[in-house]
């Protein structure tokens, strides 16, 4: 995609997924509220820098608020029928969309920048018999006595047991395979508009005939980031998370921060385990598909108040082939 600048020289624009993680969005509506102007000001100076933005998120927090929320609903009110888990991420999509589009909205227009925003409601299917399926391990919603524990398994869901705190639910997280929304982002990303997508994963559905039929899973942000991205064939992959940058020997003393890696290097320290299951290990695998697949692309993984910096080469960790 090519732009004038007001010099009149010819600019290429940088197409990027940008993927934001918790600290982007906060755990409560109020914190949300204030998490995202401060997002807002990173995701700005981003689109001022002449990047084409493609954003996807997080949505753990919000997920879990708003399935305990409908649980909670049909526990005092027999009438309403509980809400699936894809009905509640497509909830959790759609309210923490709304606030991002707004939020970067207003601070595009603050300066001077007037750009649409918009939030794709985006599903994306998985397979049924996908392993995640036969052995869920993504806890969601409140804690439960053994009591309500056993309904959940009557029901044919599956709970896991936190010592001394009780019982969750536990839902699969099985792999993408298609995003089907992906035509829609692709053509407003083509026309220059911040689009955001694939929130919270995507909302899992599996292909039955000619309909789609919502599944009771979750899918990683992580994993959906480097798809989106490789789907898009975008130039860079930036993850926004809790750290700096990536570390080996993280939390140690001897913890040393990485300015660059090569996929190669990636792979030494996945197998050599320097990387948490839960953490940064989900975005080095998505690191690792993407560029798998865009092998011209580079990955940026940094904080989200050292983005702009990082996009500068001053900070985070830069990952390419």
């Amino acid at each position: 995609m090519k732009e004038t600048n007001k010099a009149g020289k010819i600019m290429s624009k940088k197409k990027v997924v940008v993927s934001l993680g918790h600290q982007a969005l906060g755990y409560t509506i109020s914190e949300q509220w204030d998490a995202v102007k401060d997002t807002a000001k990173a995701l700005a100076d981003l689109v001022e820098s002449d990047y084409q933005l493609t954003i996807t998120h997080s949505n753990g927090p919000q997920v879990s608020m708003i399935h305990k929320a409908m649980t909670e609903l049909r526990r005092i009110y027999i009438d309403y029928s509980p809400a699936p888990m894809c009905v509640c991420s497509a909830m959790s999509q759609g309210y923490v969309g709304y606030d991002i589009q707004n939020a970067l909205k207003a601070e595009l227009l603050s300066r001077g920048i007037s750009k649409p925003v918009s939030t794709i409601l985006t599903q994306v299917t998985v397979d049924p018999y996908d392993e995640a399926f036969y052995e869920p391990k993504k806890l969601i919603g409140r804690y439960m006595s053994a009591e309500d524990a056993e309904i959940e398994v009557k029901k044919g869901n599956y709970v896991q047991e936190i010592p001394g705190k009780g019982f969750r639910r536990a839902i699969a997280a099985p792999k993408p395979i298609d995003i089907v929304e992906i035509d829609t982002i692709r053509l407003l990303a083509d026309a220059d508009q911040v689009v955001i997508a694939c929130g919270g994963g995507g909302i899992p559905v599996i292909e039955q005939k000619h309909a789609l039929k919502g599944a009771s899973a979750v899918i990683e942000k992580d994993c959906i980031a480097g798809k989106l991205a490789s789907d898009l064939k975008v130039d860079q992959l930036i993850i926004l998370t809790s750290v700096d940058q990536v570390y080996i020997n993280f939390g140690k003393d001897n913890q040393t921060g990485i300015d660059k890696m090569n996929t190669d290097q990636v792979k030494a320290y996945i197998e050599a385990g320097e990387f948490g299951e839960n953490d940064m290990l989900p975005k080095m695998e998505a690191a690792l598909d993407y560029l798998g697949k865009v092998p011209t692309g580079s990955v940026l993984i940094t904080s989200i108040d050292k983005a702009a910096k990082a996009v500068k080469g001053k900070a985070g960790t830069l990952i390419t082939v």
